[in-house]
């Protein structure tokens, strides 16, 4: 299968996909709630499948996005997460280099403007879109976010303090990029706690307790690899089920839903089963080869 994931050969690796086998998964809230509405932020996150391009990717994540600010998985505690390869070349990040970092930094901060711009496509007409950097963020990267997100969002610094209620207002959404340190988790879970939208888009150094329980994971995307090749998919795109797909077929090996999957007390997914379908899949169409 041709797509502009293939780069990443040898990076996702089956054992980095395991988790502690102690975990257990926990328990799924299905209510909903209404926050913004009035916006029209409602519908479908567009269902699991593979984007063909980081383009379609942004889209797809922005999407579910939307949907969950409509009804988030935790009704009033509109915590968001979004995960994905942020570099279409994604092998440029295993070489350790400030470089590739930046590269990582630019595109986290190219998808959050392109957020911000999706929240209000008319100005005044939606909600004010906030861009928060990361309390570790340099001064470069601050400007830069200024001047990229213009008109489409005010940016503040985490490492300046906490926003209060004058900086997010109303139905403000908070778009925090790339958080890194234990106090910018603190300061999305305290602003979804006051009942304020905040976005994180990919975390970086996170634990089991970085990221609130009730939070809800949105947009999740992870290329996984067998034999040093891409050989499957797990992805989520709220409302829609995680859904683990073959990368050679585009065949859904599994769904599950959050109690299934999530490691119990954590918004993150337990990879192992994924990682065995996957596997599994691979082996099979080897074999079938063979006898061919």
């Amino acid at each position: 299968m041709t797509n502009f994931f293939l780069p990443l050969l040898g990076l996702v690796g089956i054992a980095s996909a395991f988790v502690p086998t102690n975990v257990v998964p926990r328990p799924l809230s299905m209510e909903s709630g209404t926050r913004l509405r009035m916006f029209n932020f409602g519908g479908s996150g567009g269902g699991a499948s593979v984007p063909k391009n980081a383009s379609d990717r942004d889209n797809k994540a922005i999407a579910a996005i939307r949907s969950t600010i409509a009804s988030p998985r935790t009704p009033g505690f509109p915590l968001i997460e979004v995960e994905f390869p942020p570099l279409e070349a994604l092998n440029k990040l295993g070489d350790g280099s400030l470089r590739s970092a930046n590269q990582a930094e630019e595109a986290n901060l190219a998808f959050a403007v392109k957020l911000a711009k999706s929240l209000s496509p008319v100005p005044f007409m939606g909600p004010d879109a906030i861009i928060l950097t990361s309390s570790s963020a340099s001064n470069a990267f601050l400007k830069a976010a200024s001047k990229k997100a213009g008109g489409a969002a005010t940016v503040l610094a985490l490492r300046d303090g906490m926003p209060d209620d004058t900086a997010v207002t109303g139905d403000a959404v908070c778009i925090l990029v790339t958080p890194s340190s234990a106090a910018d988790y603190r300061a999305a879970e305290a602003l979804a706690t006051s009942g304020k939208t905040c976005v994180l888009v990919n975390g970086f150094a996170k634990d089991a307790k970085s990221v609130s329980a009730k939070a809800t994971m949105a947009y999740f995307f992870k290329p996984l690899t067998y034999n040093s090749q891409v050989a499957g998919y797990l992805i989520r795109s709220y409302p829609s089920p995680w859904t683990t797909i073959d990368a050679a077929t585009n065949q859904v090996l599994e769904t599950a839903d959050d109690n299934q999957i999530l490691v119990r007390n954590t918004n993150t997914p337990d990879l192992r089963n994924s990682v065995k379908l996957v596997q599994k899949s691979f082996d099979e169409r080897a074999i079938q080869a063979r006898r061919g």
